[in-house]
């Protein structure tokens, strides 16, 4: 026999080994004969009914499966079932993530049967009896739940019906839409279709097209698919609309009377130049006594968001503002994000503030948490507020000027900036020796055009006047954290919290950075983030900083919301919280609104209420982030449609069996090169050196390496750049 038909033999009896437990196990308490075993599999010819007979004696022999009377076979009771979250490939199989199992379970696409990528599941482990493999194979038996219904894809039409094909590799079937659920779409638009059943022999689900958005390529279009593959709306009910335009946004001198007036001490706002709303802002007052008086004021969305309305149950539903590349989703309407709630300068607003005492050391030595009432002298843009500390003086030159025009800043108001950032710097440098991790990544921005169009990539970096707002936030947060986390008996509260980085994912970072002579100190948690703080301070500038910073945020375990307090790894905080940005984040609003419950003296909040809130906002949290940087994509390949055919320098930033990434090292835009495209060899994917091999010449392209490309293609509705790979860059 040729080793090729031993091969398909060999896989014939593997499948029906595992067609025979899947009968089985799935009908635990009944005994069936070979027949009917055949019937459930589909055997119909004498072969394979003649193999399936042989392999259930094997089973029976082996103690795998008992024989209940003569003929009938019974499964053996075993803990061969398990929960966990399919996630699909983009050759149609998956893997079940488990957390009971210490490897993932391979589901090949015949044994998936409905479930879709994300999906809770049910899986049945087929028993490794004798298997050389160490891989572990499974059939997804139950759906426990749906991640999601809705998908976007692009609709191709027929005489009485459409299918609506998913733009998302991850999903393996195409959607059937009958004519009356068609909802006015044509052939080729991009649209929204929910899935409203899967009948039993039906190959692919059925559904209606919910959403129409337009002809692919078109930039709205782009930009709403985007949004609606993650379930974020775009718009605002009108009835929320309606009730936020009704609330009465004045400020009153009843309201005043309830509150800390500082509308008499200097009050600034620091923020990026296209900012539209402020939600917080820094005063400065010297004291008698020599030491400062530093307020930080956050907008008190919480007096206008009230528990049990229509526009509490909006804003927790979208739990964040999602910052795409070239506009804001909002949190809350317009009224509130960019007027009521917006600490926009010559204006006075209703503020929750944590107001602190401080000496020269940045030490301090009295705080006070709060409602307040403010009043905004100025706004700077960083780039005013930098020019500032690059001087040393109060002369704003018209460069960076929001105006466009030269002007002078008063002395009080400059020698205040100075004085902070001063405060500032000591702050963070403490940060640093208490073991805090460095992250200053460089962020990709785009010019657009009016039509949305990218005329240029820039970098932005975080520069003295953006840390200067960052510790002070840092430590109002951390404050407020400490004020409720230490009353005695403990109190419900939302942290925000930060495991230490798993030890497996350092070493492979550790496995790349050595390509580019950098260690990593395993010895301790302290040695381990002194080597992190120096690598991510060597590679600053250096054309492999991108991806370094990129695989050094991957080694971090991530952020998230919860009661349950742990501390905050990164930077280096035994107590934390998000309290300073409410206009785009709801967890701030339930900080606000537990601060100032404890302050009234009440009673702990319901934990399990709070724990709900937070894990939905850690979740949406992460569909924002998400959709942030599927816009960034499509925008990149936008940008890279006027650069076909032209050479680059790269940098491979991911290796996998199918192809290898790269990203550009002028405008950090990332491409792909496929496996099967390099032509000088036959390359195989070895996962210890996160490298393509030359199965002959043994040429290796691994993560890391700087290699020349050429831009093939881009495809902005699939949101896909694609490269020829030219050879490694010279030396």
């Amino acid at each position: 026999m040729s080793r090729k038909k031993k091969r398909a033999e060999k896989h014939k009896k593997n499948e029906i080994t595992k067609g025979i437990f899947s009968v089985l196990e799935k009908n635990p308490n009944e005994s069936f004969n070979y027949k009917q075993i055949a019937s459930k599999l589909g055997i119909t010819d004498a072969s394979g009914r003649n193999l399936l007979i042989k392999k259930l004696v094997q089973l029976k022999e082996k103690k795998s499966v008992e024989e209940t009377e003569r003929g009938k076979y019974k499964a053996i009771p075993s803990r061969n079932y398990y929960k966990g979250v399919l996630d699909m490939t983009s050759r149609g199989n998956g893997y079940v993530i488990c957390e009971e199992l210490d490897q993932d379970v391979f589901i090949p696409s015949n044994m998936l049967g409905k479930a879709l990528h994300g999906d809770e599941v049910e899986v049945y482990v087929f028993p490794n009896r004798g298997r050389r493999s160490k891989k572990i194979e499974g059939e997804i038996t139950t759906i426990i739940s749906r991640k999601k219904s809705a998908f976007v894809g692009i609709v191709q039409m027929q005489k009485n019906f459409a299918f609506v094909i998913p733009t998302d590799f991850r999903m393996h079937t195409d959607i059937f839409v009958p004519k009356n659920k068609i909802n006015g779409a044509e052939n080729g638009d991009k649209v929204l279709v929910e899935i409203t059943d899967w009948p039993e022999k039906a190959d692919s689900p059925y559904g209606e097209i919910s959403q129409v958005f337009g002809k692919p390529g078109d930039h709205d279009t782009e930009i709403h698919a985007i949004l609606a593959e993650y379930g974020l709306p775009y718009t605002f009910p009108p009835e929320v609309e309606h009730y936020a335009n009704q609330l009465d946004t004045s400020i009153t001198e009843e309201e005043i009377a309830k509150r800390r007036d500082m509308r008499d001490i200097l009050t600034f706002t620091i923020d990026p130049r296209d900012a539209k709303d402020f939600d917080d802002a820094l005063s400065f007052r010297m004291l008698e006594n020599g030491h400062y008086e530093i307020g930080i004021h956050i907008a008190d969305v919480s007096h206008y968001v009230v528990p049990g309305t229509l526009l509490d149950e909006e804003a927790y539903n979208r739990a964040t503002s999602v910052y795409l590349v070239d506009r804001v989703v909002p949190m809350l309407p317009e009224i509130l994000s960019n007027n009521a709630c917006s600490l926009r300068p010559h204006e006075e607003k209703y503020t929750f503030s944590a107001v602190f005492e401080m000496n020269d050391k940045a030490e301090v030595l009295q705080q006070w948490f709060g409602r307040t009432v403010t009043y905004s002298d100025r706004r700077f843009a960083y780039e005013e507020a930098q020019a500032i500390l690059d001087t040393g003086g109060n002369e704003i030159p018209a460069e960076v000027s929001l105006t466009g025009e030269a002007y002078t800043v008063e002395k009080e108001v400059a020698d205040a900036v100075i004085t902070l950032d001063k405060l500032a710097k000591v702050m963070r440098s403490r940060r640093m020796l208490h073991g805090a991790i460095s992250f200053d990544k460089v962020e990709v921005k785009f010019n657009l055009d009016e039509d949305n169009v990218p005329t240029g990539v820039y970098f932005k970096e975080a520069r003295d006047s953006n840390k200067l707002i960052e510790e002070f936030m840092l430590l109002a947060n951390r404050k407020v954290a400490e004020f409720v986390g230490k009353k005695k008996p403990e109190k419900t509260f939302v942290y925000r919290v930060h495991d230490e980085p798993n030890e497996d994912k350092l070493m492979q970072l550790q496995g790349v950075i050595s390509k580019f002579g950098y260690t990593i100190n395993m010895k301790s948690k302290k040695t381990i983030t002194s080597s992190l703080n120096g690598l991510l301070a060597e590679v600053q500038g250096k054309k492999e900083q991108n991806l370094v910073d990129t695989l050094t945020i991957r080694t971090m375990s991530k952020a998230e919301y919860t009661t349950q307090n742990i501390g905050h790894y990164g930077l280096a905080f035994d107590y934390y919280t998000h309290f300073t940005s409410p206009i785009r984040r709801y967890p701030d609003v339930m900080v606000h609104r537990l601060l100032q419950h404890y302050l009234d003296a009440g009673e702990s909040a319901k934990q399990e209420e709070y724990e709900e809130r937070c894990r939905h906002s850690s979740s949406m949290e992460s569909l924002a982030v998400n959709a942030e940087r599927d816009s960034i994509k499509y925008m990149q390949i936008k940008f890279m449609q006027d650069h076909k055919d032209e050479e680059f320098l790269g940098v491979i930033s991911g290796v996998t069996e199918w192809g290898i990434y790269v990203e550009i090292v002028e405008n950090k835009c990332e491409g792909m090169i496929r496996t099967r495209d390099i032509k000088d060899d036959y390359y195989v994917f070895d996962e210890k050196q996160y490298a393509l091999v030359g199965e002959v010449t043994k040429n290796m392209y691994q993560l890391g390496d700087e290699v020349m490309v050429r831009v093939k293609n881009t495809d902005l509705v699939k949101r896909h750049l694609d490269f020829d790979l030219l050879g490694k860059a010279e030396e």
